[in-house]
């Protein structure tokens, strides 16, 4: 039998397991702030329908200024790391975890083909140059254990460096963006090192278009109408674009007989080669347009250089609203467009007096200096 003593004894030893177990369990599951020694970042960009998203844990220069590329902080070329790594491994673009950057689309990088998806994001750093490495692993601790057969994607860039402005943190920037790219770098100490991904817009929009109109926006009128008008605008997927149209201006879904509807659904057949009927559904449709309508209607024959069909349209609707704002607009464009400045000018200072704002006061009077001078607009 235990005396009281022993049994004491073997209550603490048994208490210090369970506090010794529990201990490192909690070790293994608590996260802690690191102190601020690396923040850990995300940025994101979208272009066109692509969304680009970085992860990245950033260093700072912290004295360093000088001593961090092609030292142990940021080794050039391939290095074998050590602690536990084996093989000759680029820089982890970052610190800590595998820095990481995803594509919503497919896109390209710096001219090459990369499919859309997620990736560990690597760079093998020269003094002049530098190879971007798009990696599928992306759950690695930074690049120590780097295996290159995981490469989806390497392709050369050059770096700025000696640049003015000492970046403490490292950071990812997006720069110069368009409608389908954008530049993104990496910018730390006094390097700079960008990448240009471009999209497919065209193509990219098209898919978007067509998983959005796959769901309840399938059933919506103006979101069906919005779709073929962008198919008209595009010159692209106009069969699918015409049985959007249908769609919206069916009598199961409402029977929209709008002058938006009936002329996107006019300017589809015409694009399908079936012009008799395009220019019999668009009589109708501007028998019920507003001012604004035909308008916007005259404007769209310019933007499509069919002047002379624009100035029919302009002079329609500015006999059918008795020259009531903007009809006097569309006229000195109309005009302009076919050369008579002479007649341009004329309603160009009839619809000075019309202008409903500051904004379309001084357009007009901009657009009266330019002809004054025997300029067409």
């Amino acid at each position: 039998m235990y005396s009281k003593s022993r049994f004491l004894r073997y209550m603490m030893v048994i208490s210090a397991f369970h506090f010794i177990t529990f201990s490192s369990l909690t070790a293994q599951l608590l996260r802690l702030p690191d102190g601020g020694v690396n923040y850990k970042c995300r940025t994101g960009r979208r272009v066109g329908v692509t969304d680009i998203d970085i992860n990245w844990n950033a260093p700072g220069v912290k004295d360093r200024e000088g001593k961090i590329w092609g030292s142990n902080v940021a080794p050039f070329g391939f290095e074998i790391l050590g602690f536990g790594s084996d093989k000759p491994s680029p820089w982890r673009a970052g610190a800590n975890e595998s820095t990481t950057i995803s594509f919503s689309t497919d896109v390209t990088i710096n001219g090459q083909p990369l499919a859309a998806g997620i990736y560990g994001f690597f760079i093998a750093l020269y003094p002049d140059s530098s190879i971007l490495i798009f990696n599928i692993n992306t759950k690695g601790w930074g690049s120590y254990f780097y295996d290159s057969t995981l490469d989806v994607l390497r392709v050369k860039t050059i770096q700025q460096k000696d640049l003015k402005e000492n970046k403490e943190r490292l950071e990812y920037t997006f720069n110069n963006q368009t409608a389908n790219s954008v530049e993104v770098a990496l910018e730390w100490e006094r390097w700079r090192i960008p990448f240009t991904v471009t999209t497919d817009l065209l193509q990219t929009t098209l898919a978007s278009v067509r998983s959005q109109m796959s769901g309840a926006m399938g059933f919506d009128t103006r979101s069906l109408e919005a779709a073929a008008a962008w198919s008209l605008q595009n010159n692209i997927n106009l069969e699918q674009g015409m049985n959007w149209i249908n769609s919206a201006t069916s009598p199961n879904l409402g029977a929209v007989k709008s002058f938006s509807a009936l002329s996107i659904k006019a300017g589809l057949l015409e694009k399908l080669n079936r012009k008799p009927e395009a220019d019999s559904l668009m009589n109708i449709a501007m028998e019920i347009a507003t001012a604004f309508d035909l308008h916007g209607y005259g404007r769209r024959l310019l933007a499509e250089n069919k002047p002379k069909e624009a100035l029919n349209v302009f002079e329609k609707n500015f006999q059918t609203h008795k020259g009531a704002w903007p009809t006097q607009v569309g006229m000195m464009r109309g005009y302009s467009a076919q050369g008579d400045l002479k007649n341009a000018l004329k309603h160009a200072k009839l619809a000075l007096p019309q202008a409903p704002d500051e904004g379309n006061r001084k357009a007009l009077e901009q657009a009266i200096q330019t002809l004054s001078s025997g300029k067409a607009l």
